[in-house]
């Protein structure tokens, strides 16, 4: 099928390339991107494990700093709550989190953990957030009403299952894409969990980090903020992971296509003798060797009809970081918006765990 203007500039933008030149004065283009830096990293998760504190396995958490085990929506609003983002979207108190990644050495079996890096280049400059992800607002990339309707506060969802172990069936929403050395800044070419990527860990050493996809559903029920499975109320259009103008009648109110990209730094760990016979040395924090099981966890945080007003203005003249409709802050101030750890513990990130934090088994 032929690539559309638009999905052309999100291969562009993927691969971290200048897209200034690109986009024709006055016209806008089909996503919102921008950086998130690291807010902590713990074992948190406020929608699977509501109250726990900790929770059974690691998790990396980008955006406003209200971040805590509860996110109760009926006693925290995160952009009245939040001192601070981590995200370059000043007025984006959000939380996006997924899980962390592990190195577990073939020798003793020790685990170290690996660190997320700063994500290619944008328009020329690097994109110097301390870990973090990448986050992308996109709207129907086919079709000819591109309206979105954006979340409402309280609204969260998630994609994919840490319980997955095969590869389940319809067009991929969570991969990974293995990085030469020499695509180490850029970030790869193409679009999202397209043909180069896979939905497990790589099979083979990549000196230039792995880049995880995670793509969350593009329709929404129109009703629920959330459901038991935080799942339900959500859902994909059917025939591909991007979204088109279409949603099914369940769910019929088209919202903004949230996207990660968080890029592992897998340098340390490219020696072809991790990688024999078949096997890796790669696991997700909760056990998972395989990748199957990567997902995301999304809490909508913008403040006021702000990210109502950036989707809308996708048709005139925003692209990316590059929208007059929101906010910048420096990267100094992305970075230094940080919490501790509410159960302290060692992450593993200086030192070698004898097992992984929680005590999740490899399986």
């Amino acid at each position: 099928m032929a690539w559309t203007t638009a999905l052309k500039l999100v291969a562009l933008l993927l691969a971290g390339q200048d897209v200034a030149a690109q986009v024709p004065a006055n016209k806008g283009s089909d996503f919102l991107r921008f950086a998130c830096s690291q807010l902590v990293i713990e074992r948190a998760d406020p929608l699977v494990n509501p109250g726990m504190a900790p929770t059974p396995h690691m998790h990396q958490i980008v955006g406003g700093d209200s971040f805590n085990i509860t996110m109760d929506p009926e006693t925290i609003d995160p952009p009245k709550t939040s001192k601070c983002t981590s995200c370059k979207m000043v007025e984006d108190f959000s939380n996006y989190w997924t899980a962390s990644i592990y190195f577990q050495s073939p020798e003793n079996g020790t685990f170290k953990r690996i660190p997320q890096m700063a994500n290619g280049r944008l328009n020329g400059t690097a994109m110097e957030q301390e870990g973090g992800i990448t986050v992308y607002y996109m709207r129907p990339f086919s079709g000819t009403n591109k309206k979105t309707t954006v979340f409402k506060p309280g609204f969260r969802m998630l994609t994919g299952d840490p319980t997955y172990r095969t590869k389940q069936s319809g067009a991929l929403v969570n991969c990974h894409r293995c990085l030469a050395a020499n695509e180490r800044v850029m970030g790869g070419n193409g679009a999202p969990c397209d043909a180069n990527d896979t939905p497990y860990f790589p099979n083979k050493p990549c000196p230039g980090g792995i880049r995880v996809t995670v793509i969350f559903p593009s329709c929404w029920d129109g009703k629920s903020l959330d459901s038991p499975d935080h799942k339900s109320h959500v859902a994909y259009q059917s025939g591909g992971n991007l979204a088109g103008d279409k949603c099914p009648s369940t769910h019929p109110v088209r919202i903004p296509q949230v996207m990660y990209e968080v890029m592992y730094d897998t340098s340390q760990f490219a020696d072809p003798k991790y990688y024999k016979n078949g096997k890796q040395p790669l696991v997700y924090s909760f056990g998972d060797p395989t990748g199957y099981g990567a997902h995301g966890d999304y809490l909508f945080g913008w403040e006021g009809d702000s990210l109502q007003r950036a989707m809308d203005s996708l048709n005139t003249n925003c692209w990316s970081e590059y929208c007059p409709e929101l906010k910048l802050q420096s990267w100094e101030a992305a970075n230094s918006c940080t919490k501790s750890q509410m159960a302290k513990e060692d992450i593993g990130t200086d030192t070698w765990l004898t097992e992984l934090p929680g005590g999740a088994k490899v399986a």
